[in-house]
C-alpha cells in the first residue's frame, strides 16, 4: 500500500493539477471569507470561521473530484493498469494506496486555512475571543467530509477510463450525499420519513458544533467503508 501511496503523491506533486486545484480552492475560499461582503468575517461583526465550514463543503464538491478523476480513470486510459494488476499487491492495497494518497492532499489543502482561525483569533475583540473548540469540532468535521468525498470520488473513477465523467459522476454523487436527501425531505410525501437523517450535512452539521458523536463517527466511517468496498469490488472484477 505504501508503494501506491508514495507512487500517487509523488505524480500529483510532479504535475500542476494538485497545485492549480488547491491553489484556486484556496483562493475562492480566501474571497468568500474576506471579500465578498454577503460572507466576509469583518462584515459578520463576530469572531468566528462560520462562514469557512459553510462554504467549504460547497468548494469540496468541485475539489475532491478533480483530484481524485485520474485516479483508477487514468491508470486504465493510458493502459497502466494491467501493468499494476499484475504487480504482488492486493486489491486492498491498490485501492487504499489511491484513497490514502488523495485523502493526504485533501490536508494539505486544508493546512494553510489555519492562518484565518489565526487571523481571526488576533483581530478578536478582545483578542482570542473565538469558540476554539467549536473550529477543532467543525475542521474535524471537514475532514471527515473531505474523506467521504475522496471515496466516492475513487468510485467514480473506478466505473469509466473517461476522467471528465470521473469529474462529474463524482460531483453530482458528491451533491446528492450531502444535500441532496436534505431535498428530498421537503417534498410533502416524504417529509415523516426522516430522509436528512441519512445526508451527510446532518451529521457534518453535529460534529461542526463541536461535540463528538459516536454516531457521527459510525455514520461517517461507514460511509467510506461502503464506497471503498463497492470500488474494491469493481477493481477486482476489472483486474480478471
Amino acid at each position: 500500500m505504501l508503494i501506491i501511496l508514495k507512487k500517487e503523491i509523488s505524480s500529483y506533486l510532479s504535475s500542476m493539477v494538485a497545485y492549480v486545484t488547491i491553489g484556486v480552492f484556496l483562493l475562492v475560499l480566501g474571497l468568500f471569507l474576506w471579500v465578498f461582503p454577503e460572507s466576509s468575517i469583518l462584515e459578520y461583526g463576530y469572531a468566528g470561521l462560520d462562514s469557512l465550514f459553510s462554504t467549504a463543503p460547497y468548494l469540496f464538491m468541485f475539489l475532491i473530484p478533480a483530484i481524485t478523476m485520474r485516479s483508477l480513470a487514468e491508470e486504465r486510459k493510458e493502459g497502466t493498469f494491467e501493468l499494476l494488476a499484475t504487480r504482488p499487491l492486493t486489491d486492498w492495497q491498490i485501492v487504499l494506496g489511491k484513497y490514502f494518497a488523495c485523502l493526504l492532499l485533501v490536508l494539505f489543502a486544508l493546512l494553510p486555512t489555519l492562518v484565518y482561525y489565526y487571523s481571526v483569533y488576533q483581530l478578536g475583540n478582545p483578542k482570542g475571543n473565538i469558540d476554539t473548540g467549536a473550529v477543532i469540532g467543525s475542521y474535524i468535521g471537514l475532514f471527515l467530509l473531505g474523506g467521504a468525498f475522496v471515496s466516492i470520488g475513487l468510485f467514480a473513477s473506478s466505473v469509466t477510463s473517461n476522467q471528465i465523467i470521473a469529474f462529474t459522476v463524482a460531483v453530482f454523487l458528491c451533491f446528492f450525499a450531502f444535500s441532496g436527501l436534505d431535498s428530498l425531505s421537503t417534498l410533502l410525501s416524504l417529509q415523516d420519513l426522516g430522509l436528512q437523517d441519512y445526508g451527510i450535512n446532518q451529521h457534518y452539521q453535529s460534529i461542526s458544533r463541536g461535540v463528538l458523536d459516536t454516531r457521527d463517527l459510525v455514520y461517517f466511517l461507514s460511509f467510506i467503508a461502503i464506497f471503498l468496498m463497492i470500488t474494491k469490488t469493481i477493481v477486482g472484477g476489472r483486474k480478471w
